[in-house]
């Protein structure tokens, strides 16, 4: 609820990591109204998603919707506005399937994760890529500044 409080005061976005939570979250989200952010390694119903939606955020989608058995969560990433989603790692937590359970998530697997996600919704990956990218620099405006500074430092 702190995190809330300071995003509502500063007129920031969040990054949650919601599990087990989401309607007390949502509930907090409308009593400290933020500036959207991104809901992180999203789980869960389809309800719950246009809620977030809604309030202006997107919704993570990464490793967890590679395994097979993660139906609703390939529902949800197949289903749910493109404009709402963008794709993740979580490293190097919840390894994508071809790492398998134990494997150690990276940054490096992301394109794969992008594949994966262009087959599911039958797009062409460079759609996939500069739509997610978009998505992630909506829901995080003020990190275009910070890959714009990081570039002028080399």
């Amino acid at each position: 609820m702190t995190q809330l409080k300071l995003a509502s005061k500063f007129d920031l976005p969040v990054i949650m990591h919601v599990r087990q939570a989401i309607d007390d979250v949502l509930k907090n989200l409308r009593r400290y109204p933020v500036k959207g952010g991104i809901a992180h390694a999203f789980n869960g119903s389809m309800q719950q998603a246009h809620a977030f939606i809604e309030l202006g955020f997107k919704l993570g989608f990464g490793g967890a919707m590679t395994y097979k058995r993660a139906t609703h969560i390939q529902a949800l990433a197949k289903s749910l506005p493109i404009e709402s989603i963008v794709l993740e790692t979580d490293a190097p937590d919840i390894p994508p399937s071809w790492l398998g359970h134990e494997g150690r998530n990276s940054p490096k697997e992301l394109n794969q994760i992008a594949i994966f996600f262009a087959e599911l919704r039958g797009m062409d990956l460079t759609s996939v890529i500069e739509i997610s990218h978009q998505n992630t620099l909506d829901a995080l405006p003020k990190i275009v500044q910070l890959c714009t500074s990081s570039k002028n430092l080399h």
